[in-house]
């Protein structure tokens, strides 16, 4: 949950964010045992703890300038299927906003704005989340909208050749064309996408995120290489696309820790994984998740199975941030050999709990108490005010009505 590039032009600068370093975490072994738990019917709290520094060793020769990149934090999102705040960080906000891809974050406001050789910097960020329950429509290729039905605002933004979106490659243009065939339905394009992809991309981890053609050359790729492809393919087509990440609580998985870059980034997380996944228009049932990596039992000869049964159809998983029109390939690239060439290090460590709720009696349903005591205060309020009222009009003189005639 490192924050994302953002970015006040559209040209590509040097990114000394870490959150470029949280794709690394992709490699990191593979969430084994996620499970979609079906009929949830309450929310569940989660506690995400994030820990970043900034290290420049007594032998280095060069100064870190720390950037505003550097000192911006994600707020996460928060919409119908989770509500996320952050409830401290080591420093105060020096100012809120929103990014180039519309995420929400904050800019910290350090102590000091450059490491010389033998200093360092850390910073800490808490944050509450509260995963509600979520279920995905009930798909169906024959109720599927067709590339007519898609609103040409929605292609204007998430189809143009931005970002590490190639659209423009030869290769992949005519790939998509091939696969797609004269079919107009969204979903059983979608479908064909996934199906191809898992017949012939195989799944491996690397230190950097892979363009498409990239992934299309080597047949292999993470989760969100697999992600850019199908994103690629799909713009291509007039589908509106965009990658989206986010944390998945894990745990099975008490401790991984591993180093990346040189040993010049060393990752710790606890109890918690990161996962993208691509989000996708498709009429009627506008945006849906799509994924190809984490896909609960499996496809079982259904690619639709990516949507109805993929990490964030789970309470386990919380939605990070999304990318559109940023190239966090080409930032994660340069900031690698930024760390690497300026002899720099980071240490992150990540970790994730659930909030137990021993106090509250078994079945107890937290959205459900909220409301039904807003009711109870409602009527307590009425009641008071009908009492008050009346001890009022008792306090009244007798009205007599009019003299008799």
């Amino acid at each position: 949950m490192f924050r994302f590039p953002h970015k006040q032009h559209r040209h590509t600068k040097r990114m000394l964010t870490i959150s470029l370093i949280l794709l690394l975490l992709f490699s990191m072994p593979s969430v084994t045992s996620l499970a979609v738990v079906r009929g949830e019917s309450g929310d569940i709290n989660y506690s995400i703890k994030s820990t970043v520094t900034f290290v420049n060793p007594p032998l280095g020769t060069r100064t870190w300038n720390l950037t505003e990149e550097d000192r911006a934090i994600s707020l996460f999102m928060n919409n119908s299927w989770q509500i996320v705040e952050l409830k401290g960080a080591t420093y105060p906000f020096e100012v809120l906003k929103s990014d180039t891809d519309g995420n929400n974050i904050a800019v910290l406001k350090f102590p000091k704005q450059q490491l010389p050789p033998g200093e360092n910097l850390t910073y800490i960020a808490e944050y509450h989340v509260v995963s509600k329950p979520r279920t995905i429509p009930n798909i169906a290729e024959e109720k599927s909208g067709t590339l007519k039905d898609i609103p040409q605002g929605l292609k204007d933004n998430y189809t143009r050749a931005e970002g590490p979106w190639l659209v423009n490659d030869s290769t992949l243009v005519g790939l998509a064309h091939e696969i797609a065939g004269n079919e107009t339905k969204v979903l059983t394009i979608i479908k064909s996408f996934v199906g191809w992809i898992k017949e012939n991309i195989h799944y491996t981890t690397h230190e950097v995120p892979y363009y498409a053609n990239e992934t299309l050359i080597a047949h292999q790729g993470d989760c969100d290489d697999q992600a850019i492809l199908l994103v690629t393919l799909a713009r291509i087509m007039g589908i509106p696309s965009h990658l989206q990440i986010g944390s998945i609580y894990t745990p099975e998985r008490r401790l991984v820790e591993e180093t990346y870059w040189e040993d010049h980034v060393r990752a710790v997380q606890r109890e918690i994984g990161w996962h993208g996944w691509a989000m996708m228009y498709i009429p009627p049932w506008r945006w849906l998740p799509v994924d190809l990596t984490y896909v609960t039992g499996g496809f079982d000869n259904d690619s639709l199975n990516a949507i109805r049964y993929g990490a964030v159809a789970s309470q386990k998983t919380i939605q990070y941030m999304n990318f559109s029109k940023v190239d966090h390939v080409a930032e994660s690239r340069q900031t690698k050999i930024f760390i690497i060439q300026n002899g720099f290090f980071v240490d992150l460590e990540d970790e994730m709990d659930e909030i137990a709720q021993d106090s509250l009696p078994e079945g107890f349903n937290l959205t459900v108490a909220v409301t039904l005591g807003m009711v109870a205060v409602i009527l307590l309020a009425t009641f008071l005010l009908i009492a008050h009222r009346w001890r009022r009009n008792l306090g009244k003189p007798e009205a007599h009505g009019p003299p008799n005639s």
